[in-house]
């Protein structure tokens, strides 16, 4: 009896720390992570919003790079730090859409972690180069229906989000494109401009410069919206494909176990960062749309990208470098 009360009292008291320490949060600087090195797209989308969400929580963030397996070694840290909302993630999607199909991980890619909200979507661009004969999607289509072993796309990567782009451009139009996969965007987009390569699924922010300045031809993005860095070019969806959608997007989370009183102070925060327009401008030159989601939304987002691209995955055979 003494050991059940025990045991009692002290789980109470837990539970009674727990919340003194959520109702005090945050009380001390909040580190973030990313999942890549500082100068890229990740860090791009962290620093203006960290500087709008500090203060609103009263506290220095200090953003710390944690790069590996695109993002992976990121997410398996996180998973195992203390949920005491003092250590977050601001994650890409492949952790937890792609790469679990990919490989095994030592993470569940909900049940591993508190998520806390997404914060912006961003998709590919399908551009080619400026004299190509392709001025539409509906061309690039035609053209491999009518010499299926003739064309490709390129992009930075295998089994990256413009890889999983061209796939499933290739699923929804029955055509066949051979994927050519560069070392990075960089070089991938120097081919193009060099009209080395039919054509490339790119990420927006690479393509803003030389699109403006007539380099390369846009033919789609693959959002279900139109960007607003490429507002005169349409979606998939509107070209035809009804529900295209392969959108990379960033969101803030922590380990499992979080308080909810924690996750509410962090998501009324972010909400309320996301009503910022200047921050929502600076994510448009970035390429990435502001679209900030309760936990809730942004869970429902997780299962449904996890479940796509895991058939896409499975239906084209795509394999990890």
């Amino acid at each position: 009896m003494f050991k059940k009360i025990t045991v009692i009292a002290l789980a109470l008291a837990s539970a009674w720390a727990t919340h003194a320490q959520a109702q005090g949060y945050p009380n001390k600087p909040i580190r973030v992570v990313l999942g890549y090195t500082a100068g890229g797209a990740a860090d791009a989308v962290a620093r203006p919003l960290m500087r709008v969400l500090e203060p609103l929580l009263g506290q220095a963030i200090i953003v710390e790079p944690k790069p590996g397996t695109a993002g992976g070694v990121a997410a398996e840290f996180i998973s195992k730090v203390a949920p005491d909302g003092y250590t977050l993630y601001l994650a890409d999607g492949g952790p937890f859409t792609t790469a679990p199909h990919l490989s095994k991980v030592s993470y569940h890619h909900l049940n591993s972690f508190t998520h806390i909200g997404h914060v912006c979507s961003t998709g590919s661009i399908m551009v080619v180069h400026p004299t190509s004969p392709f001025k539409s999607v509906a061309d690039v289509v035609a053209a491999a229906k009518k010499e299926p072993d003739k064309w490709s796309y390129g992009t930075s990567g295998i089994a990256g989000p413009h890889h999983f782009s061209g796939e499933l451009l290739k699923s929804v139009s029955g055509v066949n494109l051979l994927h050519i996969p560069y070392k990075g965007g960089a070089p991938a987009m120097t081919d193009l401009m060099g009209n080395q390569v039919p054509m490339l699924f790119s990420s927006l922010a690479a393509a803003v410069g030389p699109y403006k300045s007539g380099k390369l031809r846009a033919l789609a993005v693959t959002s279900p919206k139109r960007s607003g860095a490429f507002p005169d070019v349409p979606t998939m969806d509107e070209l035809g494909y009804k529900g295209f959608d392969s959108t990379g997007w960033f969101e803030l989370m922590g380990p499992a176990g979080m308080a909810p009183e924690l996750v509410a102070r962090l998501s009324q925060a972010l909400l309320k960062a996301g009503e910022d327009k200047n921050l929502q401008e600076q994510f448009k030159q970035l390429g990435c749309d502001a679209e900030f989601l309760t936990p809730a939304q942004t869970v429902e987002k997780i299962k449904s990208d996890h479940a796509k691209w895991g058939k896409v995955i499975k239906d084209a055979n795509i394999k990890a470098e």
